[in-house]
């Protein structure tokens, strides 16, 4: 069979066609019940620039001053490190060392929870009972006590207990650059003599 120039470019369109339709079928996927949806293909997504340099290390929690870049005069460098030595650098607060997660208490006795946390600024601590925030007075004392320069224990008290205080208590560590929080469960055994 012979063909003139014009039917071999029609007919050479026509066969790349037909295979650029196999690319568009695999570009398309079916989601749950038939419905058809196209593979993204476009552009990347644009990256917002930040107004501030200190707006890109605002959520994180790690010390903040060590990721800067080093400048190359060294009256800066020994500035910094001496800086980074004092404790001038930025921390989100972070609980170190807190009670055990569940405890059972006897009506009537004493149970106690604490938590230490650490940060620059020193982090203050906050106790919570149910997502409510807990206020002293007469049966629950709080003792704060400034171990280090960053580093803050508190320790709440609950004398004597009742039933009304089982329950979820938090301790919530805080600073400006972050909020940790510890949990514990309580509930009272009754014992029969």
């Amino acid at each position: 069979m012979y063909l003139n120039s014009f039917s071999r470019t029609v007919l050479s369109l026509i066969i790349i066609l037909i295979l650029n339709c196999g690319n568009l079928e695999a570009q398309r996927t079916t989601v749950g019940r038939g419905v058809l949806r196209r593979n993204y293909t476009g552009k990347k997504p644009v990256v917002i620039q930040h107004r501030t340099p200190d707006a890109v290390n605002y959520y994180d929690h790690e010390n903040v001053s060590t990721k800067k870049k080093k400048k190359k005069n060294t009256d800066t460098n020994i500035t910094v490190k001496a800086f980074h030595f004092i404790g001038f650098f930025r921390q989100g607060a972070k609980i170190i060392k807190s009670s055990h997660f569940e405890l059972d208490y006897t009506l009537g006795r004493k149970i106690t929870f604490f938590c230490m946390a650490q940060g620059n600024p020193r982090p203050t601590i906050t106790w919570f009972k149910d997502g409510a925030e807990l206020y002293q007075h007469r049966f629950f004392q709080v003792h704060e006590s400034h171990i280090d320069s960053d580093i803050i224990k508190s320790k709440m008290e609950i004398d004597p207990t009742t039933q009304m205080d089982a329950g979820y208590y938090e301790c919530q560590a805080d600073n400006i650059y972050a909020i940790d929080r510890r949990g514990f469960r309580t509930d009272y055994v009754m014992i029969n003599f």
